[in-house]
């Protein structure tokens, strides 16, 4: 009887290169789901090369359901751990070497092109910006990007319209009386 070995999962990783410029984040992780036990060990498999036989995880419950006390790893079990002060969107690995790697947890149902973004952002060496900033950007920037496509769209079904022009236009912090508006 043949048995087949289950599918191994590739992790979806962004790592900054070597250098001696120190972060905030090592890079950024963009997992599949919320489940730990499937989806850590093909992420600590990607980084063992890089970083040495990685023994603990830490983790915020807040982002993951499920978070096992141990995780099956090739060859090793890791332990994880998790803590409601540690950033919800970062996650900490742990070597054997006494090496770290900070992470940026992407959300599993993020779009591409925002997870690419992050993905980048996270990998930048010596980067100031810490997880939680990089989501918030991140969330922002989306929401301009629909705003901007939401306008453009108005636009579309408008016939092309422009909007009706400002009563009082605003330049600076004074308002410009219009022609025939006595200024009271």
């Amino acid at each position: 009887m043949t048995t087949l070995a289950a599918p191994t999962l590739s992790a979806r990783l962004s790592l900054t290169p070597e250098t001696t410029l120190v972060g905030q984040l090592d890079g950024a992780w963009w997992p599949e789901s919320r489940d730990l036990e499937a989806e850590l060990p093909p992420l600590i498999d990607a980084l063992e090369g890089r970083f040495g036989r990685i023994t603990r995880v830490t983790v915020n419950p807040a982002r993951w359901p499920v978070v096992p006390h141990k995780v099956a790893a090739t060859g090793h079990i890791v332990h994880v751990g998790w803590f409601t002060e540690q950033d919800p969107d970062k996650m900490i690995l742990l070597s054997y070497t006494v090496s770290r790697c900070d992470l940026l947890v992407i959300p599993p149902q993020t779009e591409p092109a925002a997870a690419a973004r992050l993905m980048t952002a996270a990998a930048l060496p010596g980067s100031i910006l810490t997880a939680g900033v990089l989501m918030s950007d991140e969330t922002a920037t989306g929401r301009r990007m629909r705003d901007a496509r939401s306008s453009e769209n108005t636009w579309e079904t408008d016939g092309g319209s422009t909007p009706p022009p400002r009563r009082h236009p605003v330049v600076a912090a004074r308002m410009i009386p219009m022609p025939g508006n006595p200024r009271r």
